[in-house]
């Protein structure tokens, strides 16, 4: 088999705090030139890690290989200059990141981050790479963006902002595509067209690709070889179909069999702790010297829906539809028309002050936990923040045994986690540290936005259980944004279905699923890969 890529005896560590990790321990694999070999484990396995390796992206000198070669076109790339290995990143060897909105530049509109990457590794001129750069967005299925490509990363929703990305890595055809969790930030509608442009350009290029992903569905349906990572090492590797039909490691076939668990349904409750009405969240389109308003993005556009005590309400829909500016205009984070009433409150009109007070009730938990949390405080220092502004009263030991409790919740480790900062972690271990710093708090309300999306799928189900088991211990509401129409099926009561800023279905979970009206819900649901 003619390889592209070899590892061999891999190992991967970080220094932090006068102390040494191997977080991956001597590993082989190899990527065969025009297939894809996909990485399979658990947050914190070493996946991730390891494909940084490849590009030499890790924080060197604080990461470390104790052992290990990384062979392309017969150069060990570990010991590459850092000029040389800067001419392969982009052009031969390029990735897709986990996280997009940590990974593009806030600053810089997308026309100038496209064409920037165009333009570095070939001499091309810049109304030429514009050209380049808008096929690209039509080809990942951004045509609106394509008509206004001058729009910065926060303009996008994160699915956007995701093709974004696979359209900047996939610019300059190169020999291997690294894709960590390509599909994580996307509805399932567009999930599909994503893998299949990927396999369609990896057969016209003739690419590789090492694809890592926690969903099983996803690299059933992409991969051709599979690597089973846990605790830093590779405990099965086979080809696709013997992985699945013939899992050989007792990890393996948990991974294979685990299943999201459906919860209990609530009785429906006329005890409201949220009522919306004629909800609209318009962003002004702005255009020529003077920025006059000639129209408006209508993110969400006159809504009307209720949430009883203990009850989760799903809110589905593509990426775009106005999921997020809901949440955000609910929670007073962005501006809005309409009545918000919480706990009897119409909380439209109280001031900042009174605002403040009753954000102890109700808390989120935002989709991307590496742009949510801040780099510069430890973990502790992060979730005890909510403590800090509204329980000032509570001693030391009180503050921190609340911290234990929470985080051994959510399935970490007080002592591993107390002291190391969020860069430290893997994107399931940071989703997991944000549902903790919200969950401290005890709030009447929970927005969940896309929170299981980073997480592998043994984890996806202790954290999906751990929410279950706190809306009964707690009584919380919950708000459960997600593509993933088999976790909505698993969380919601009740279910609404947003396409272009408007419900165009709503219902109990048991109707939306078992009889859709809408072609759209339809459409949702036979598109679940």
């Amino acid at each position: 088999m003619n390889n592209l890529v070899q590892i061999k005896n891999l190992s991967v560590g970080f220094q932090s705090h006068n102390k040494k990790s191997n977080v991956v321990k001597s590993i082989s694999f190899e990527i065969p030139k025009g297939k894809t070999v996909a990485l399979v484990g658990e947050s914190g396995s070493g996946k991730t890690v390891t494909a940084l390796s490849i590009l030499r992206l890790l924080p060197y000198p604080t990461a470390f290989h104790d052992s290990g070669e990384i062979v392309y076109n017969n150069f060990n790339l570990l010991k590459l200059k850092q000029s040389e290995i800067q001419k392969i990143r982009g052009k031969n060897i390029s990735a897709i990141f986990q996280e997009p909105m940590s990974s593009l530049n806030p600053l810089h509109n997308i026309e100038k981050q496209i064409n920037e990457i165009l333009m570095i590794h070939s001499s091309i001129s810049y109304s030429k790479s514009t050209e380049k750069t808008k096929k690209l967005l039509f080809q990942v299925g951004l045509e609106d963006i394509a008509e206004r490509i001058k729009a910065y990363p926060h303009e996008l929703s994160g699915g956007q902002r995701q093709r974004v990305m696979i359209a900047m890595s996939i610019a300059n055809n190169p020999d291997l595509l690294i894709a960590d969790e390509p599909t994580t930030a996307l509805d399932v509608t567009v999930q599909s067209q994503i893998l299949d442009l990927i396999k369609k350009l990896q057969q016209k290029m003739n690419m590789s690709i090492l694809f890592i992903s926690h969903n099983l569905s996803v690299v059933k349906k992409i991969a051709d070889y599979v690597c089973i990572m846990k605790d830093g090492e590779i405990v099965e590797k086979n080809s696709k179909e013997n992985i699945f039909s013939n899992p050989k490691h007792n990890y393996t076939k948990i991974l294979i069999a685990s299943q999201i668990k459906k919860k209990s349904i609530a009785n429906k409750n006329d005890n409201l702790i949220l009522q919306i009405n004629k909800l609209k969240v318009w962003y002004p389109i702005k255009k020529g010297i003077l920025r006059r308003t000639i129209d408006y993005v209508k993110a969400v556009d006159s809504l009307d829906f209720n949430l009883g005590l203990r009850q989760t309400l799903g809110i589905v829909g593509e990426s775009g539809s106005g999921k997020t500016s809901l949440v955000l205009a609910i929670l007073r984070l962005i501006s809005s028309n309409g009545e918000i009433i919480f706990n009897n409150k119409n909380i439209q009109n109280i001031n900042n002050k009174r605002m403040k007070i009753l954000r102890k009730e109700m808390q989120i938990v935002f989709q991307d936990p590496f742009s949510s949390l801040s780099p510069r405080m430890t973990i502790e220092e992060i979730i005890s923040e909510g403590l800090n502004i509204h329980e000032k009263n509570i001693t030391k030991d009180e503050k921190q045994n609340k911290i234990k409790k929470i985080v051994k919740e959510v399935g970490l480790n007080y002592e591993d986690i107390r002291e190391r900062f969020p860069h430290e972690f893997s994107g399931g271990q940071r989703q997991r540290i944000a549902i903790a710093r919200a969950l401290i708090l005890k709030p009447k309300l929970l927005i969940l936005d896309e929170p299981t999306s980073a997480l592998d799928v043994s984890i996806q189900n202790q954290i999906l259980d751990l929410l279950n088991n706190l809306q009964e211990k707690y009584n919380l509401s919950y708000i459960f944004i997600s593509h993933d129409m088999k976790v909505i099926k698993s969380m919601s009561d009740y279910i609404i279905v947003i396409k272009n800023g408007k419900i165009i279905e709503e219902g109990s979970s048991k109707d939306i699923f078992n009889n859709p009206k809408n072609s759209y819900t339809k459409e949702l649901l036979t598109s679940v890969i």
